[in-house]
């Protein structure tokens, strides 16, 4: 009987073995499926360095094998050209891209809202918003016309750049329009957006059909989006997201130092300190490292400057400036000149990069900064000025008439002798009779003997 209960003992643990290897793979699995989520974080304005790194990381993720992308958004907007390369990348990649607004307090305007419409799936965090999305004319000129007035009759016809805003604002509508019948969402919305500069919030981008969905984090994103179809490169796919770990795509290195050079407080502080580099070299030549850093910054800032939306006549003005403060410095003109320089230069530097594109400026504190310390530079150069104007000479005849010194020798009524004048030995000649040691001061010069009487 013992016998008989071991080997059904040993039978039932068989079984239990069995069963718990075999359940194990689909526990394990039901747990973490199989895949990740890459994770794109765009934060700041959009640049050519951000839309390097979107690109760079989508092709990453493809490489690497990932199930979807999330693209987390928070930027003021930014370059048209910059937008339109990351909306290209998007359209092009083979995963199911995810445009997701966070974290709380985020914003995707202007450049924003179009990457958004590009996602496959348009998510956002609570207390985010979108929209103002209306292209402005780089220059500080004014916004876009917000709709086709016609011409009152026997009026003129609107200029040439009406037209030029108008062809912009046109083409912008009907790209985002494009993205929003692509992807199934409120094309009217987004017309406003662009037209008439208009924004939602979370909630009122979700019941307009701007968005698909809200979450809070990018987890409850993925358990969310779960499930729904979306269209990838022209082929109907199912999401299978919950679950899945997500894995950041940080910016390389080249990305990161792009993002720092095409900051245009970065590349503004680059050309100056190239320009004032190169002007130290060339009064005091030979100390080589003025020269060495001056050339090297002024590459990099003016590499920053092509990647960048100058306004060039900004930049004459202040090339302007520092020419007529080193012109102080070499004529001086009692602050005429140098003052002309400090004006010229503090408004080229406010209109170096061309306003209206958001995150495309330079802190005004900078600028401030530097002006003021190129004032204190030329108050400091004006008074040493005006010291050296009401010092006496420090050469020739006139110097040596106010000159004293010691009699190294005893000199005769009318005689001559040495002396030690101003650190040098001179032959003098006196008409008063003086001993070894007195002190004389000069009167007159002939030649090189000095006429001296006791001082």
């Amino acid at each position: 009987m013992t016998r008989w209960l071991r080997m059904l003992a040993g039978a039932l643990l068989v079984m239990a073995t069995t069963v718990s290897t075999a359940a194990g793979p689909t526990a394990a699995g039901a747990l973490r499926p199989h895949g990740f989520v890459a994770r794109i974080e765009l934060t700041g304005p959009i640049g050519p360095a951000a839309a390097e790194y979107v690109d760079d990381s989508l092709q990453r993720a493809h490489r690497e094998g990932a199930t979807a992308i999330v693209l987390q958004l928070d930027t003021p907007g930014g370059l048209s050209d910059s937008m339109r390369q990351i909306i290209a990348s998007i359209l092009a990649a083979r995963q199911p891209v995810l445009g997701f607004v966070a974290p709380s307090g985020a914003r995707a305007a202007s450049a924003g809202t179009y990457i958004l419409y590009a996602c496959q799936i348009a998510a956002m965090a609570p207390a985010t918003h979108l929209g103002a999305a209306t292209p402005v004319q780089l220059g500080g000129e004014n916004p876009l016309p917000l709709g086709n007035t016609p011409a009152a009759a026997g009026t003129a016809a609107k200029p040439a750049e009406d037209a030029e805003a108008a062809k912009v604002l046109n083409d912008a509508i009907a790209s985002i329009r494009s993205l929003a019948q692509l992807n199934g969402r409120n094309a009217e919305w987004a017309e406003q957006a662009v037209r008439g500069a208009a924004t939602l919030t979370a909630d009122e981008a979700l019941q307009k059909h701007v968005i698909d969905l809200i979450a809070n984090d990018t987890d409850s994103l993925l358990t969310r989006a779960d499930g729904r179809h979306v269209q990838v490169a022209g082929s109907d796919v199912t999401l299978k997201l919950a679950g899945l770990a997500v894995r950041d795509y940080a910016p390389s290195g080249r990305t990161r130092f792009l993002g720092i050079i095409t900051n245009p407080t970065i590349a503004y502080v680059l050309l100056l300190a190239g320009m004032y580099g190169l002007v130290l070299e060339a009064f005091h030549p030979g100390v080589l490292l003025p020269g060495v850093a001056g050339a090297i910054c002024l590459l990099i800032g003016l590499y920053a400057l092509q990647l960048l939306p100058v306004n060039y006549a900004g930049l004459a003005l202040m090339v302007l400036g520092i020419g007529l403060i080193l012109t102080e410095a070499l004529v001086p003109s009692v602050g005429a000149i140098g003052l002309g320089g400090i004006i010229a230069f503090v408004l080229g530097s406010i209109l170096l990069f061309k306003s209206g594109v958001p995150g495309y400026a330079v802190n005004l504190g900078v600028i401030g900064g530097i002006a003021v310390s190129a004032m204190v530079v030329l108050a400091l150069l004006m008074r040493l000025v005006m010291k050296s104007r009401r010092a006496r000479p420090f050469n020739g005849d006139t110097q040596m008439l106010l000159a004293t010194g010691e009699l190294l020798q005893a000199v005769s009524a009318g005689g001559e002798s040495w002396a030690r004048i101003s650190g040098e030995q001179w032959r003098v000649r006196c008409e008063s009779a003086l001993p070894a040691g007195a002190r004389v001061r000069v009167v007159g010069r002939d030649g090189l003997l000095l006429r001296v009487t006791p001082s």
